[in-house]
């Protein structure tokens, strides 16, 4: 079986040996995927036992697994990585986790930041980046311009008043 974390590698040679306990991460990434991957499959203990011991005792062990087994999980986006791999004892990795639940399609985005204790990597805490706000770049119409919509009248008296069709450009 492929790994859920999206790496192209088999599971049993990705994520696995880490979510087992039979190896440990040698990067804030590896961690990141094997921790995307426990989601995805339901591996709880992993998600919490791989919680900073500063963090573990926030977490919602049923909330998460109620999350991990109600997302159907489809994939994880490494899009960028600062720092953490085997020499630092700190590490940023920004990521997207596609997943649906209730019928919703939804991309959680997030910086999760990770560090080294004795020699072992661990996820601390995730800053989740929201959208950017829309804004419309198209020139506005003023009341008193003409319409666009060629009749010659001001674009107040034609398209532009309450319960007019739509200016077409």
């Amino acid at each position: 079986m492929k790994c859920p974390c999206t790496s192209g590698d088999d599971y049993a040679s990705c994520c696995e040996p880490l979510i087992q306990g039979q190896r440990k991460a040698q990067t804030a990434e590896q961690l990141m995927r094997s921790r995307y991957s426990a989601y995805a499959l339901g591996h709880i203990d992993w998600i919490i036992d791989s919680q900073s011991s500063d963090g573990r005792q926030f977490v919602d062990r049923r909330a998460t697994e109620e999350w991990s087994k109600r997302a159907k999980w489809h994939k994880l986006e490494i899009l960028e990585t600062n720092d953490g791999g085997e020499g630092d004892t700190e590490g940023f990795v920004a990521f997207k986790a596609y997943y649906t639940i209730a019928g919703e399609d939804i991309t959680h985005h997030e910086v999760a930041s990770f560090r080294k204790e004795d020699g072992e990597w661990f996820f601390v805490d995730g800053i989740e980046v929201k959208p950017r706000p829309f804004k419309n770049t198209a020139p506005k119409i003023g009341p008193n311009e003409p319409c666009t919509c060629g009749s010659g009248k001001k674009y107040k008296k034609c398209c532009g008043k309450p319960g007019a069709p739509a200016a077409q450009a």
